[in-house]
């Protein structure tokens, strides 16, 4: 009997939010970003919710034009470390850049919070756009690698990390007290690796865990980035404005991991959203209108710069087309920067226009639970999603989305009523990857 397709939610904890007034607003904790209680409760709110995990998104470099979130924030394996000691089911996922990091260590911390929570990591593997990054890493702005080698880096780190993890086979620790023997000297396995970029030779100073490796997650929607996750990742954390949009990067993905000799099934694509929901239409108009109310015309200006590398809107006129900025932002969030032109040219957009709407975009996901639910969705099978990823955009919109949309959807039958696993990659529905020494002295004896 075929496996009925569910529904998978992620629940994004962003402390102030990503919304650059955020903070502002009446109902809004101030100090959320560094507050573990804030960060305890929204992780035991989405596990009472049955969500498949959180995810605690990074960056490594800011300025005053940044938004209040990034300026004061923690560490993503430091506070989800925290979180796997308040939680027991739900995933812990979080950002680590391959491009300022090391894999040994990446590797080890990753494989750490494994087991700290039981087998529910996940690793979102970002390549880190932002030119400014190098200054934190003892280089240059000139010697932060371009958007295609960044890729190049994260392919071989990743591979790099995926040896690391198999340096134990599953049974190489047998811990005999009365024979002395405490593991099986075969069943350990250097790396060996010299590759571009890294050299490693392993073994990793600690074992695999109940899920094998953690589960990858990849944010991006270049060429380069669609290409690497229909290699590598298990899941794909995107953004889309439409279901044409979102069902056409749905099947080139999936297309690229079938291409790519992999079951499609086992990549999972899901957008984030930021819903905004009211009892009426009008009462989430009025939630959104408050948002948008708190941002002045200079912020969103700033709010747009960042992704162009903090490119300086003000010089511009407000109320003059969009400007032509030719290359600015190719080597940063590219395919976020490359969209924004795009929409701009093809509606005739002002620089005012494309400020305030980046800064607060509507949500396409707003309005009642019932319409929420309904787009939901309407997405899922429509093959648009396998799931979303949900941020709160104002306060209380992971609360409501939990207590109003996902009783819906279980209703429906989209989405689970209990935990089926306790694993990241059984909520997932991914298989268990067996240690690849193992593997080969199994395909040996055959």
């Amino acid at each position: 009997m075929a496996k009925i397709r569910k529904m998978k939610l992620g629940a994004f904890i962003h402390g102030v939010g990503g919304h650059i007034a955020g903070w502002r607003h009446p109902e809004a904790q101030p100090d959320a970003s560094i507050d573990f209680g804030f960060y305890t409760r929204q992780a035991q709110r989405a596990e009472a919710g049955k969500f498949d995990f959180v995810f605690i998104a990074d960056g490594l470099f800011i300025n005053e034009k940044s938004i209040p979130h990034f300026l004061n924030r923690f560490e993503p394996l430091t506070i989800l470390s925290a979180l796997a000691a308040v939680t027991s089911r739900i995933g812990l996922v979080g950002t680590v850049s391959t491009s300022y990091s090391e894999p040994f260590t990446v590797s080890r911390q990753l494989a750490s919070l494994d087991h700290i929570s039981g087998g529910r990591a996940g690793w979102n593997v970002v390549t880190s756009p932002l030119e400014g990054s190098a200054l934190n890493y003892g280089k240059t702005i000139d010697e932060h690698p371009d958007h295609a080698k960044r890729y190049r880096i994260a392919a071989e780190y990743l591979q790099v990390a995926k040896g690391l993890w198999d340096s134990w086979e599953d049974d190489a620790f047998i811990r005999d007290k009365e024979t002395g023997v405490f593991f099986d000297p075969k069943k350990m396995h250097a790396l060996h690796h010299k590759g571009e970029f890294f050299s490693v030779q392993g073994p990793l100073n600690i074992s695999r865990s109940r899920q094998g490796h953690p589960v990858i997650f990849q944010a991006g929607s270049s060429e380069a980035g669609k290409s690497f996750a229909a290699q590598s990742a298990d899941a794909i954390f995107t953004g889309h404005v439409t279901l044409a949009d979102a069902r056409q990067f749905y099947q080139d993905v999936k297309s690229r991991a079938e291409a790519a000799g992999r079951n499609p099934d086992e990549l999972l694509i899901l957008p984030g959203i930021a819903p905004i929901i009211g009892q009426t239409e009008e009462e989430a108009e009025q939630k959104y209108q408050e948002l948008a109310n708190l941002v002045s015309v200079e912020q969103a200006l700033a709010y747009l710069g960042r992704y162009y590398d903090h490119h300086d809107f003000s010089v511009y006129p407000l109320d003059e087309p969009f400007p032509d900025l030719g290359d600015v932002g190719k080597n940063s969030f590219q395919s976020t920067t490359e969209r924004i032109k795009r929409d701009a040219k093809k509606n005739n957009l002002t620089l005012r226009q494309v400020a305030l709407q980046e800064a607060t975009p509507r949500p396409l996901f707003m309005g009642t639970p019932q319409k929420v639910a309904d787009m939901a969705q309407e997405w899922f099978e429509e093959r648009g999603a396998d799931g979303f990823i949900v941020s709160s955009s104002i306060p209380h919109a992971l609360h409501d989305f939990i207590e109003q949309v996902v009783p819906l959807l279980q209703e429906r039958g989209l989405f689970r009523t209990e935990y089926e696993a306790d694993t990241l990659r059984g909520h997932l529905g991914l298989p268990f990857p067996e240690n690849r020494y193992t593997a080969k002295a199994r395909q040996a004896l055959v």
